[in-house]
């Protein structure tokens, strides 16, 4: 086993088999809550509870993926490109979604942790889970939070988007490609983005587009958000 997991592609090698399996599994059972992502997450944790391996000797090779994370949200500009005259035709409703939406996920969070009593650091770690990962880290470390945390939130958020966005979209009956497809990557991120490519071309787009706005939106409106709150807070306690 020393053998193995030495070797510097051990993560790399360990975490693709492991999507792999989630992958397989989502598509055999076709379950919402077996989201890939979630599936290999807890397969990594589990073999390396299983063989005793810490997450440094893990992460020697795990650490290539994070390479990837740039491109491959870069990547989700394709779709958006084809759909560029739908673009140019809902301009001002998807911007202004993308906008509430980063607003009202933002001030949830923190509304929601200042309620539950929750350490300030761990709120401005949390303000960024609705965006990529390479843009929430840059958030987080700009607010004071704490990254494996933001990391951990991003995580969360993106799979239940990817479960339950196309769910509460039916509950609610919106019907609308281009509305679909903005909500999911609003609020969901990347992960969120690769459900709304399984349903359409036009709801990937969109969901892609949010991405980037979203992230942007989020850079410039995080820190304001969280003085605000912090200021009305502490004017009402």
């Amino acid at each position: 086993m020393e053998i193995i997991t030495n070797n510097i592609l051990f993560g790399l090698v360990l975490s693709l088999i492991a999507f792999e399996i989630g992958i397989f599994i989502n598509k055999k059972t076709g379950v919402p809550f077996l989201n890939p992502l979630l599936i290999a997450i807890g397969l990594i944790i589990c073999f390396l509870f299983a063989f005793k391996i810490d997450f440094n000797t893990y992460n020697q090779g795990g650490k290539f993926i994070n390479m990837f994370l740039g491109p491959s949200t870069v990547v989700l500009a394709v779709p958006l490109y084809k759909q560029m005259a739908l673009l140019k035709k809902n301009a001002i409703a998807i911007f202004s979604g993308v906008f509430l939406g980063s607003i009202i996920g933002m001030f949830s969070v923190i509304g929601i942790s200042y309620f539950v009593g929750l350490d300030s650091t761990i709120i401005k770690s949390l303000i960024p889970k609705s965006v990529t990962t390479p843009i929430g880290i840059e958030i987080s470390n700009q607010l004071g939070g704490l990254v494996p945390i933001t990391v951990l939130a991003i995580i969360i958020t993106g799979i239940i988007g990817a479960i339950f966005g196309p769910m509460i979209c039916k509950v609610f009956k919106i019907k609308d490609k281009v509305a679909v497809g903005i909500s999911i990557g609003t609020a969901s991120h990347a992960v969120g983005t690769t459900k709304a490519l399984e349903l359409g071309d036009t709801e990937g787009a969109m969901s892609s587009l949010s991405i980037g706005v979203a992230g942007i939106m989020t850079v410039f409106i995080a820190p304001i958000s969280y003085h605000i709150s912090a200021f009305v807070y502490h004017l009402i306690g």
